[in-house]
């Protein structure tokens, strides 16, 4: 069975009329004459042949109706699919806000309680001075800003400002909740320090270099400087004790016996704490 269309069979019969007009006039190669049954074999044939060809180039002819209905079926898939992921990108930007405004409140929420101290120097002894809040080292002042700023909890709490050199400045001070207060802090120097005349030169290559550096248990500066060209640290020829620290890494301890005029060299990174101990070079 071949599926033809219902107006290709009505151009085929305009086809076999013409066919047999055209056979009416013929003579039959067999009697001789015109011959009305011959004819109609002829017209039959024709049409065969024509109704095969026109089956042949269009093979797969679906009927209007089957192919709104086909149409029809495939439509709604790529509705639901367009809509799965609409819903799962609006589902995502929710998250996305609901959590960005859960952070911000939570931000805000900590500014609130918590009171800020900003350390003022007025030179470059006092911007590179060691910082302690209630015992504990944050860094040297220059570097206390931005992401660094000091944030207390309310209440009383003690600030203390160490360089070498030079005497200890402290204050005491009480913290309000949201409420930022300014310190300027200048230093002053201890009359007991005394430059020794014959000293030894200690280079510094530490990581971080923001680490505090103590000699014989004093804080004479950070890392920073007394690294690079030109920068050592100065001191008495003998026996002396090194030690570098910063919170949340193991404190580095280092014991040298120097003599006079001699370079050392402390090369070393500092381990966060849980982590195995290194050695300097």
């Amino acid at each position: 069975m071949y599926r033809c269309e219902i107006v290709e069979a009505r151009n085929l019969a305009g086809a076999v009329g013409i066919a047999r007009s055209s056979a009416a006039s013929q003579q039959c190669c067999d009697c001789g004459i015109s011959c009305a049954r011959h004819t109609r074999k002829r017209a039959r044939f024709v049409t065969i042949y024509f109704a095969r060809a026109a089956c042949l180039t269009r093979p797969n002819i679906r009927s209007q109706p089957q192919r709104a209905q086909q149409a029809a079926s495939v439509r709604p898939l790529e509705s639901n699919k367009t809509m799965t992921l609409r819903f799962g990108t609006k589902v995502f930007v929710a998250i996305a806000c609901l959590l960005l405004l859960l952070a911000q409140t939570a931000f805000g929420q900590s500014n609130e309680v918590l009171g800020e101290i900003e350390l003022v120097g007025a030179s470059n002894v006092e911007k590179t001075s060691g910082v302690w809040v209630d015992g504990q080292y944050l860094g040297y002042l220059k570097e206390l800003k931005g992401s660094k700023k000091i944030l207390l909890l309310p209440g009383e709490h003690e600030i203390v400002v160490r360089q070498g050199g030079y005497q200890d400045f402290t204050e005491k001070i009480m913290v309000r909740p949201g409420k930022k207060q300014t310190i300027s802090d200048r230093m002053v120097k201890d009359p007991r320090f005394q430059m020794p005349s014959v000293f030894s030169e200690i280079k510094l290559s530490v990581t971080p270099d923001r680490a505090a550096v103590f000699v014989d248990g004093l804080y004479v500066g950070h890392v920073g400087e007394f690294g690079g060209v030109g920068r050592s640290l100065l001191v008495a020829p003998g026996h002396r004790k090194i030690a570098i620290s910063l919170p949340g890494y193991q404190t580095f301890e280092t014991e040298v016996d120097l003599a006079p005029n001699q370079k050392f060299q402390v090369k070393t990174d500092l381990i966060k704490e849980g982590s195995t101990q290194s050695q300097p070079e």
